[in-house]
């Protein structure tokens, strides 16, 4: 192994370590759901429909930095980095968003710990429990699509090529398609005191408006 090929194979492992953890968490959780339908498989149409993107969209982010670990890239244009890729400073960049994308992975495991057995893949319209305003929460509405957001903005930097960067963005598209359509149904669920949780938090970044009323409403 080459220290340019250092952080592809990171990455590569961090993300399959990623959709373990998911795995593992699914069977954990199957219990308190009473069928694994409940954890895994939609019960709304439109995140059903999303998965006929997802699926392969998850096994080409696992795939893409292997391939790109054995130079594969270089002999398909939609898997060939781009130029820059090459300079001292994007090795640089490279090995910093390996670091970061680890550290995602470490900081999901915090937002699964946390969530503990109310953690579902998809919305559950049967689950009881409280809303979640705290923890990692307490800034942001979707701490974990964050953080995946963000791991997959790691995976284009390690792996520069046309395809991941079509990954990339229908990898936010869905997010936010998911996000609002949580964000509906949690409105629906909870009513007033879901929207007041909105006003002081961010849908994937913290939300400065929030960070001001929070400043001007303490003691």
């Amino acid at each position: 192994m080459t220290i340019e090929q250092i952080p592809a194979f990171v990455l590569g492992w961090t993300i399959c370590t990623y959709w373990f953890c998911v795995a593992v968490k699914v069977v954990r959780v199957r219990r308190d759901a009473r069928h694994v339908k409940r954890v895994l498989i939609p019960a709304h149409r439109l995140e059903q429909y999303l998965w006929i993107v997802w699926v392969p969209l998850l096994v080409g982010w696992m795939l893409l930095p292997f391939l790109a670990y054995l130079d594969i890239g270089e002999r398909l244009a939609v898997l060939r980095p781009i130029a820059a890729a090459a300079s001292p400073t994007f090795r640089t960049f490279r090995f910093i968003a390996a670091g970061l994308g680890v550290l995602c992975l470490g900081l999901s495991i915090v937002c699964w710990h946390y969530m503990g057995r109310h953690w579902r893949m998809s919305i559950d319209p049967s689950q009881e429990g409280a809303l979640f305003v705290d923890g990692p929460f307490s800034f942001v509405r979707h701490p974990i699509y964050s953080l995946s957001i963000l791991l997959m903005a790691c995976s284009v930097v390690i792996v520069p090529c046309a395809l991941m960067l079509i990954l990339g963005l229908t990898h936010v598209m869905l997010m936010q398609i998911k996000a609002r359509h949580e964000e509906q149904f949690l409105r629906g669920k909870y009513g007033r005191a879901y929207d007041d949780y909105c006003s002081r938090t961010g849908r994937f970044f913290p939300s400065l408006a929030g960070r001001r009323v929070a400043r001007t409403s303490g003691p």
